[in-house]
């Protein structure tokens, strides 16, 4: 008697084969693409944009996306794929990353840009159509290849995406290979395979794929997680503060990382900024709805993923409120706890804010501190205020990449028309988050810099000019 033992094949082995097939259609892409000039460059990258920035196919990945992953809404994730890929591509074209692109003849340099080579680029659910083409334009902008990495719960928009930007390239003359899609089904066997066999991986999304791409071997880019949280300071224009305020944390249903998730507000004018935003169509909760929002909106300890990002009517019914709350944009809990026991101190993903009072701006500043310790230390927050003092002060005092004045989170985070952030959906948070980078992520991420370097005439100060206030002062 005998009997077959019956080996299963490795899955990690299938997805590294599957992954080794795509990356060498990417190098022959870039091999090809690497004799490109300026001019032809910028046509790729105009290319990717319109695959997403048409009317038609803006239209079609909304819808796709909300039914793909039950968050968000279509309005705003049209303006998302459009506003974001128009002002990603004006930050492009301004720059140059073919060739030499900067002299300084004082120094003898010449730096010449070069490709980084394949980009992992690893994608969230909540951006399943924007992100791909961000982080596409950019690498490609390098003379790159990318392949992207789509989230299960997005990977049928994503896939839709990656077809659009591939006939697009093949539209006007280049090869389609330069954006590939890992295969359908996504796993986190193919993720970690691609993520092992690029050059270079830039990683929006769970902080779990963050932790893994930093510890796949290859140079990675990650993100740190968004809890925005921002102050309402005494003299501020509350009306001003609460529209704001309220046009960001509704946008997509409040899935952005950058979506004010706490505002503080000072004591001196809470009651009338309480009010500002019940006018810009907040639903302020009592204590009973409080604990009705906070045993829907966790479950397990984890977010309920039937609750976050959904429409405010949705929700309203979902935690048991009054039939007035559901005709209201979003829900206010006011809280004083902050930490791991008040789940209210964390990121929701959904259009819950925390309302938090302050006595004085010295404490307003120090629970902005705490939230940020508690979760998204790095990421950002802001302030409504007049006081430019207390803006600097945040900014000199907080760990945080971005403090933005006056402006409205979401649209202001990730680059806006009127400041002067660049435009992109991944926000690095410096090793605060442990991330590599301290600021938005943009085409200066996926070049490499060659340095030309020629004799200058000597330029060697004398001891007495290097340690002379030194000796002076201590002694030799």
């Amino acid at each position: 008697m005998s009997s077959t033992v019956v080996v299963r094949d490795d899955p990690m082995a299938i997805a590294r084969t599957s992954v080794a097939a795509l990356v060498e259609r990417a190098r022959a892409a870039m091999t090809e693409f690497g004799r490109a000039d300026q001019a032809r460059v910028d046509e790729a990258v105009t290319a990717l944009a319109w695959s997403i920035y048409e009317p038609g196919r803006a239209h079609e990945l909304a819808e796709l996306a909300v039914a793909d992953t039950g968050m968000g809404n279509v309005k705003d994730k049209i303006t998302k794929n459009q506003r974001k890929t128009f002002g990603t591509l004006r930050d492009l074209m301004r720059v140059k990353t073919v060739g030499i692109i900067e002299e300084d003849r004082a120094r003898g340099l010449v730096k010449y840009a070069k490709p980084v080579g394949v980009v992992a680029a690893i994608c969230p659910s909540t951006n399943p159509a924007a992100t791909p083409v961000n982080k596409a334009m950019m690498a490609v902008k390098g003379r790159n290849a990318v392949v992207i990495a789509p989230s299960p719960a997005g990977s049928e928009t994503t896939q839709k995406t990656v077809d659009y930007m591939r006939a697009e390239l093949k539209r006007i003359g280049l090869p389609a290979d330069l954006v590939q899609c890992l295969p359908l089904p996504a796993s986190k066997e193919l993720t970690q395979a691609l993520m092992e066999a690029a050059d270079l991986i830039v990683c929006t999304g769970s902080q779990d794929n963050v932790r893994r791409s930093y510890r796949s071997g290859t140079p990675a880019i990650g993100v740190g997680a968004g809890n925005v949280p921002v102050i309402i300071d005494e003299g501020a224009d509350l009306d001003d503060a609460a529209r704001k305020i309220a046009a960001s944390k509704t946008f997509d249903n409040g899935t952005s990382c950058s979506s004010e998730n706490s505002v503080v507000i000072l004591d001196a004018v809470y009651d009338q900024a309480i009010a500002a935003l019940e006018r810009a169509g907040g639903w302020r909760a009592s204590a009973a709805e409080k604990q009705k929002i906070q045993s829907t909106l966790w479950q397990g300890g984890k977010l309920n993923r039937k609750a976050i990002a959904r429409d405010a009517c949705v929700l309203a019914r979902l935690f048991g409120l009054p039939a007035e709350a559901a005709e209201r944009r979003f829900f206010m809990v006011e809280d004083a706890g902050i930490g791991p026991d008040h789940p209210f101190s964390g990121e929701k993903l959904s259009l819950v804010m925390t309302v938090y009072r302050a006595r004085d701006f010295d404490h307003a500043a120090s629970l902005v501190r705490e939230i940020l310790e508690h979760q998204g230390r790095g990421h950002s927050c802001g302030i409504h205020t007049r006081n430019a003092d207390h803006a600097r002060y945040l900014a000199e005092r907080l760990d945080v990449v971005r403090v933005l004045v006056n402006q409205a989170h979401t649209f202001g985070n990730g680059g806006s028309f009127d400041n002067g952030l660049n435009f992109t959906l991944s926000m690095g948070c410096g090793t605060w988050a442990q991330n590599s980078i301290s600021e938005n992520l943009n085409w200066r991420h996926f070049i490499n810099v060659t340095h030309l370097s020629t004799v200058i005439p000597e330029d060697k100060p004398s001891e007495e000019a290097l340690f002379g206030a030194y000796w002076k002062r201590y002694g030799r």
